[in-house]
């Protein structure tokens, strides 16, 4: 069984859908999986990261924002790709860096997520984007 969540973001920024996904796994789940997720896209990534303090997710962004900087930045200058815009050649190499995908057990019927874990969508273009997460459970 699968299933598809859009999910719209207004920039960078982590987007958390666990709850979308949840809700999906009540309807439709079996006693026990393994849900995986998977982003059809080349420049945002998934997460499981912590979900109770809103700092966790800002310090990555300013994190991976000073990792990997817009090819505007002087550091970046190396960078051939740049007709897209200025933060669409990092947004590909941030997803290299970070998963695409991830697998979650679900057990009696629950994703076997830790208590501060979510499921986030790391954007990392600057423009909004509609995103499509693909949802498989076997």
């Amino acid at each position: 069984m699968h299933a598809r969540f859009e999910i719209d973001t207004r920039g960078p920024g982590l987007i958390e859908f666990t709850a979308k996904v949840a809700q999906w796994i009540q309807r439709e789940a079996p006693d026990e999986a393994l849900l995986t997720l998977f982003v059809r896209h080349t420049s945002c990534s998934l997460l499981i990261q912590e979900n109770a303090d809103a700092e966790v997710q800002s310090d990555l962004l300013a994190y991976f924002h000073r990792l990997v900087p817009p090819t505007d930045d002087p550091s970046m200058a190396y960078l051939t790709h740049t007709y897209e815009g200025p933060d669409d050649m990092p947004g590909h190499i941030k997803a290299a860096l970070l998963p695409t995908s991830l697998q979650i057990p679900v057990i009696d019927g629950r994703m076997m997520l830790g208590t501060w874990q979510g499921i986030y969508l790391f954007e990392h273009r600057t423009r909004p984007h509609r995103r499509e997460v693909i949802g498989v459970m076997r």
